[in-house]
């Protein structure tokens, strides 16, 4: 059975809470979402697509965790994101999105 995205979650908060990540100092979980978004890059040099799934995936597993460490939800964090990207206005260059102050 597949889990929802709430369900993995809920998941891996409680699993931070186990290990007692949910205390732990964010700048040591900081240091883990730049360790795991490396292997998101050194897979992706290496065209290993099981390396860059699990390396995706771990990289959210430390996102939740950091997220979490702040007393903020996953959802809290990408809503704000998402809030502040919606109506960007910019254009795609090479397979990148450069927004418009940028572009200038």
């Amino acid at each position: 059975m597949t889990n929802t995205v709430d369900q993995l979650v809920k998941q891996v908060e409680q699993w931070s809470i186990d290990k007692d990540l949910h205390k732990a100092d964010p700048t040591r979980q900081a240091l883990k979402v730049w360790e795991e978004s490396g292997e998101v890059g050194a897979a992706l040099s290496r065209n290993k697509l099981d390396d860059l799934k699990d390396g995706i995936g771990d990289t959210v597993v430390t996102l939740i965790i950091l997220a979490q460490q702040h007393g903020w939800s996953l959802q809290e964090c990408l809503q704000y994101a998402y809030d502040e990207i919606k109506d960007r206005r910019g254009e795609t260059r090479n397979g990148t999105f450069i927004k418009e102050s940028d572009l200038r």
